[in-house]
């Protein structure tokens, strides 16, 4: 059963839904989209004989907590979005890693003479970059303090709790490495099964947006046999079976370490639809139908061109109300070859636009991690 909620969903995975005739929850966004024929009433989906849960956003676990709470999904589903569990139930894996949980309301009686610099500052509940914040020595530490107050009052109340929650935070050690993003699930045996690989680059070590992730054959290639080894283990200390993830990791040449796992969903807004143009991928049948991907098959017939998608971020000191309009034929003077162009409503959603593209060029990807977005929205 798939679950549509907000922020956004995808013409692609709709049209997904009506050609394969799954079912999706009965819910006030999915009657936007299909008929009864392809809707399931809540009363009626403990009747389900296939078990496998996806759900375009994470705004859907409210609603699987509450209704599957005696099923291992909900186990998954806590393991996953506290990152204080999800750092204890890995220890046996990495023992040696630095975390340490801490309230809201304590992050400023913090003396930050006895914490171990480089860290990472982040709600233990979250998505996105939304609080996220590196901070390198003790000076940056009560600059970001201040800052954080700011965000947090920007964007309080745009997701449910169990999606971005402030009160609890995380503090844990600054993995080194290139930062990637797998879209992936666990099949009935616990072996992970990888739909996805992409690349995350950055502006500066600042720099903790979603802005760009990028793919090639070459990063698959690369990557695939350490990562697919990586999610077998965490798949056996977690007990994951019949799961859908995201996964963010940063890798070095001496190991690979999860940055967080995102439950029952792939790559949020429906940007994991960048498979199907990048390698003919359709990640919702592959997880649906059990299918593993035949990379060898996969990689042998592609190019070794660039695919990416960017999100047009809007900057998190503007208010949304201020917002006129979007000069999109500016921003996209920016992308080359464009391959589709989704906008999306600026006056109440963190992005004005996501755009899948080809390209040959880095640096096309570069200037693009730069781009001062402010100079694109009309007041």
């Amino acid at each position: 059963m798939i679950i549509l909620e907000k922020p956004y969903v995808s013409d692609f995975l709709v049209d997904t839904i009506k050609k394969n005739a799954f079912v999706a929850l009965k819910t006030p966004l999915a009657k936007e989209f299909l008929t009864d024929d392809f809707l399931i009433d809540e009363s009626d989906t403990n009747k389900l004989e296939n078990e496998l849960l996806y759900s375009n956003s994470e705004n859907a676990i409210n609603w699987v907590l509450a209704n599957f709470k005696s099923k291992k999904i909900s186990e998954y589903i806590k393991i996953c979005k506290d990152k204080i569990l999800f750092r204890e139930t890995l220890k046996s894996i990495y023992p040696d890693f630095y975390f340490k949980k801490v309230l809201l309301s304590e992050i400023e009686l913090i003396n930050p003479a006895e914490l171990n610099f480089p860290l990472i500052l982040k709600p233990s509940v979250g998505f996105l970059s939304f609080g996220v914040y590196p901070i390198k020595n003790e000076i940056e530490w009560n600059n970001v303090i201040l800052k954080l107050k700011n965000e947090i009052e920007n964007y309080k109340g745009v997701f449910p709790e169990n999606v971005v929650n402030f009160d609890e935070f995380i503090i844990e050690e600054m993995i080194e490495g290139e930062e990637f993003a797998l879209d992936a699930y666990y099949d009935e045996n616990g072996e992970a099964i990888i739909l996805n690989i992409f690349k995350h680059p950055f502006f500066d070590d600042n720099d903790v947006s979603d802005r760009v992730y990028y793919t090639s054959s070459e990063i698959i290639k690369d990557n695939l046999e350490e990562f697919k080894e990586m999610l077998d283990k965490i798949g056996k200390c977690c007990g994951f079976k019949n799961f859908p993830f995201h996964i963010e990791l940063r890798a070095n040449q001496k190991k690979v370490v999860p940055i967080e796992i995102n439950p029952l969903r792939f790559c949020g807004w429906c940007i994991t639809d960048i498979a199907y143009f990048a390698w003919g991928i359709n990640v919702y049948e592959y997880y649906f139908k059990k299918v593993k991907p035949n990379w060898s098959k996969i990689l042998s017939n592609v190019d070794d061109a660039y695919y990416y998608f960017t999100m047009a971020d809007i900057p998190s000191d503007i208010k949304k109300d201020d917002i006129k309009n979007i000069d999109y034929n500016a921003y996209l003077k920016n992308i080359k070859n464009p391959l589709e162009i989704r906008k999306i409503n600026p006056n109440n959603n963190p992005v004005f636009a996501i755009v899948f593209a080809k390209t040959n060029s880095m640096d096309e990807i570069k200037n693009l991690l730069k781009l001062n977005m402010k100079k694109f929205i009309v007041f």
